[in-house]
């Protein structure tokens, strides 16, 4: 008789348990079911790919289990993304916050763009060009590796791509190309211009600083700015149209 009482509370104690943890978990399941949905820091993929790439799976819309999954990982097999990090704004609106990996330029191998770092590795090579990076011309090599350094004979001129990327980002510049001749002569193409500035990359930022308004009075113009022998305190440069 004892027994048996001990028995039905028990069951009844599992059975309370069990009643609550339902509860608990339909609490969660509702409460934290993701309605609103923000994305930053994406360049690469639009916010409704980030949205199905990140919102996989069976529970992929409750954003209790989004955040955890996400919390300070790393992400495989998507290329460009370093991290995404899933922030809760309230239970039901989550903020996805997207880390690509740094692109300086990329290349043409073999019918792809093949895209590389500051240090001159392979991030990844694709069928797609992505805008706002720049192509870099005369880089020669004979095969790639993604992970891997481009094998140019070369390597400093990843210092020479990193220092001219930044400035261009600093002056608020899009170049569409960036060629170095077989002498180190650097020519960047916006559009229909194209601007030699020679080899003295002692002097690359004074050229620079002066282009966001050169090229202004130029929009629309095409020929060869030449900025070789450009000259800061009279600020004079030739520019050589075509057509």
């Amino acid at each position: 008789m004892f027994k048996s009482k001990r028995m039905k509370a028990g069951i009844f104690s599992a059975c309370l348990i069990l009643i609550l943890l339902a509860g608990v978990v339909i609490y969660i399941r509702i409460t934290y079911t993701v309605k609103t949905v923000y994305v930053e820091g994406n360049v690469h993929y639009t916010e409704e790919e980030i949205k199905n790439i990140v919102m996989e799976g069976p529970l992929g819309d409750n954003s209790l289990y989004l955040s955890a999954k996400y919390k300070n990982k790393g992400i495989e097999g998507v290329p460009f993304v370093d991290v995404m990090d899933v922030d809760i704004l309230s239970p039901d609106t989550i903020k996805i916050i997207v880390y690509e990996k740094t692109l300086v330029g990329y290349v043409k191998y073999m019918d792809t763009y093949v895209y590389f770092d500051k240090d001159g590795c392979v991030v990844e090579s694709s069928s797609v060009r992505t805008m706002g990076v720049p192509q870099i011309m005369g880089l020669e090599f004979d095969h790639m590796v993604t992970g891997e350094k481009l094998a140019v004979e070369n390597e400093g001129i990843f210092d020479q791509i990193l220092d001219i990327t930044k400035l261009l980002q600093k002056y608020n510049l899009i170049s569409d190309r960036i060629y170095f001749n077989g002498s180190g002569e650097i020519t960047i193409y916006f559009g229909g211009i194209r601007v030699a500035l020679g080899n003295e990359s002692s002097r690359l930022e004074d050229k620079l600083m002066v282009l966001p308004g050169v090229l202004a009075k130029l929009e629309g113009r095409q020929g060869t700015l030449q900025m070789q022998t450009y000259d800061e305190e009279s600020g004079k440069y030739a520019f050589k149209p075509e057509g």
